[in-house]
């Protein structure tokens, strides 16, 4: 059994995944591609009243998405906030 702390161990652990993240930005692969991607999704707000006891649909809208706050790149760098995205590709150019 070891002595050691799984906190301790965690935020060791958080901190070298975080620097690594960090390094993959600032530091992109040259010989990779990279094209940075995000993901919005468009829902619909759906309204219902009860009609003969049940649920019944009386309105529906499209929601619009707002600007995406996380982008990746396709070269396997995830997790960047517009300006980590902007860094990422300069430093790609």
């Amino acid at each position: 059994m070891s002595d050691r702390d799984p906190e301790a161990t965690l935020r060791e652990w958080k901190e070298s995944m975080a620097a690594e993240h960090e390094a993959a930005i600032a530091k992109p692969d040259p010989d990779a591609d990279h094209r940075v991607e995000a993901v919005v999704q468009y829902s619909e707000r759906v309204r219902f009243a009860l009609a003969d006891g049940d649920l019944a649909e009386t309105d529906r809208e499209t929601v619009e998405p707002g600007e995406p706050e996380l982008f990746s790149c396709i070269c396997g760098v995830r997790g960047m906030s517009r300006e980590e995205a902007r860094t990422h590709l300069r430093a790609a150019e």
